[in-house]
């Protein structure tokens, strides 16, 4: 059960830094709208306990990003509209932060820099220059390096989100997903994130990938 105190706190301390010095709105204002947000009932993956870790990876990885607390906040933002029945999440929380951020306090191009590295969650493929963007796509990614019960758990969790589509739809879809990424030629771009999770988040996909191939679909 993710720590919704402690989330506020890491929400104000992600903010302030970022903030311009004028006076401004309460902060944690924003922190429980977003918290609400990441509370909705149609998530199962995409939950509190996931905004927690991608945090906690960010703090791992603070010292290859150039903006640590930009990314912080983008992390907040990034799948802060998350319907799975829908397509465009990421460009709707890209626009959310837009509207919020500036009204909390953050300059234009900070916010501009946060709404960007939230589209970069489409594709999870940052430029080889983009430290931010390696660091949030790294964060975001590190489930894929967990252990065999984390990685059965995610996995089953990402299927509830789905329950709507049917079973034959859902593993040709998320088939589909693991092949784009196992295609790329690093799925980690930080040197912390290539040592320590490259590796095993292949072996993770490869068996999923697997299993999906493999599975009989149940009898009528």
């Amino acid at each position: 059960m993710a720590d919704t105190e402690a989330l506020r706190g890491r929400w104000l301390r992600a903010l302030l830094p970022a903030r311009d010095g004028a006076c401004h709105p309460e902060p944690y204002r924003y922190a429980d709208a977003l918290l609400r947000r990441w509370s909705e009932p149609q998530r199962h993956y995409h939950t509190l306990t996931h905004l927690t870790a991608v945090l906690d990876r960010i703090d791992v990885l603070e010292e290859y990003a150039d903006d640590p607390d930009v990314v912080r906040l983008a992390a907040w933002f990034h799948d802060a509209v998350y319907l799975p029945d829908r397509s465009e999440n990421e460009e709707r929380s890209a626009r959310l932060a837009e509207r919020a951020l500036p009204e909390a306090g953050v300059s234009a191009e900070r916010t501009a820099e946060v709404a960007r590295l939230v589209r970069l969650t489409v594709t999870h493929d940052p430029a080889d220059d983009d430290r931010d963007g390696q660091v949030l796509c790294d964060a975001d990614l590190a489930i894929l390096a967990a252990s065999p019960s984390s990685y059965a758990a995610y996995t089953a969790a990402v299927r509830q989100e789905y329950h709507f589509v049917p079973d034959d739809a859902f593993r040709q879809g998320r088939a589909d997903v693991l092949r784009q990424l196992l295609a790329l030629p690093r799925l980690f771009r930080t040197p912390y994130g290539r040592e320590h999770w490259e590796a095993t988040a292949r072996h993770n996909m490869r068996g999923e990938l697997e299993m999906l191939s493999t599975a009989t679909p149940p009898s009528a």
